[in-house]
């Protein structure tokens, strides 16, 4: 690996399932399993599949000490309040967002306490992205409270969209136990409460990424940070179960690999050379056994490489 800037173009599938569980509720239906009206397909978006991502980095790339390793922090984290991270940034750069700026092409004074301007906003933003990965991959607003501008990040996804129509089961469950000393007098002497359970019995998912060479320039996304993100894209479902998840894994990560920065053919086409077939239509799949994914590798466009992992 290499802590140069990333040079070439990258585009991927990634392909997912899930077993017994809710892959990404939807809170305004109840916490049901998302899904396409439609057609009945099942839907995870992409800020579902960017915060697995974050947490598997901020798992995997912990110092001894607890704290994260050097530029591998987490801006967008639970619970974090963002704008004392871009305050700190700020500290750290001694820079006085109470004071008129240091340089005159900045302005003899400072339009607005607390909040950066002119090149103070260049040099935060630099900052944020050398300190935090998902920062320097996904991008961020930062344009709030002491304001280090916005970044376009060079890694997007889109939904995942299962390969076909979910079924979406509702299960009661029972707590044997209450809360507080007034609900076990309602329940005269039985503790019991019923709840209710969403899960998918079985369904495959796909989505595709796209890793863009020019806007890693501007935020130094390197290659060391492009191996973390093929990595958590590997491994992210293996440190995030729950009870609620069920039983969720990676089944298949296809890159494909441009030779050049602005790539040498459209995604589109090379998403399309992979194929993900049932091998029983008259059949429910209930396992990744019941599918086929094939990767049409014949004639591929000149200066791209397929990657196939795991």
């Amino acid at each position: 690996m290499s802590t140069e800037t990333i040079r070439n173009r990258y585009d991927f599938v990634l392909v997912f399932d899930v077993q017994d569980g809710n892959p990404n509720g939807d809170p305004d239906a109840g916490n049901l399993p998302r899904l396409d009206a439609e057609t009945g397909q099942g839907i995870v978006t992409d800020v579902c599949l960017k915060r697995k991502v974050r947490n598997y980095v901020d798992l995997a790339r912990r110092l001894p000490t607890g704290e994260p390793a050097s530029g591998l922090d987490i801006f967008v984290r639970e619970k974090a309040i963002l704008n004392r991270h871009i305050s700190a940034v700020y500290q750290n750069l001694g820079i006085d967002l109470e004071a008129a700026p240091k340089s005159e092409k900045d302005g003899k004074k400072r339009n607005t306490k607390g909040e950066g301007q002119g090149s103070e906003v260049e040099q935060a933003r630099r900052r944020m992205c050398e300190t935090y990965f998902d920062i320097r991959a996904f991008g961020a607003v930062m344009s709030t409270g002491a304001n280090a501008g916005q970044v376009r990040g060079p890694v997007q996804m889109t939904f995942g969209r299962s390969v076909d129509p979910i079924v979406t089961l509702e299960h009661s469950i029972t707590r044997m136990a209450v809360a507080t000393e007034a609900e076990a007098e309602k329940q005269s002497g039985d503790n019991r409460t019923m709840g209710r359970k969403n899960t998918v019995p079985y369904g495959l998912y796909v989505a595709h990424g796209f890793v863009s060479a020019h806007l890693a320039a501007q935020t130094g996304f390197t290659e060391d940070d492009l191996g973390l993100v093929w990595e958590a894209l590997v491994s992210m479902f293996e440190h995030d179960r729950s009870a609620a998840r069920g039983m969720m894994s990676t089944r298949k990560l296809v890159i494909f690999r441009h030779d050049s920065a602005l790539g040498n053919a459209p995604a589109h086409a090379l998403f399309e050379r992979v194929k993900v077939e049932r091998r029983d239509p008259a059949k429910p799949a209930r396992a990744f056994a019941d599918y086929i994914v094939s990767i049409d590798r014949d004639a591929l466009p000149q200066g791209v490489t397929v990657i196939e992992k795991p």
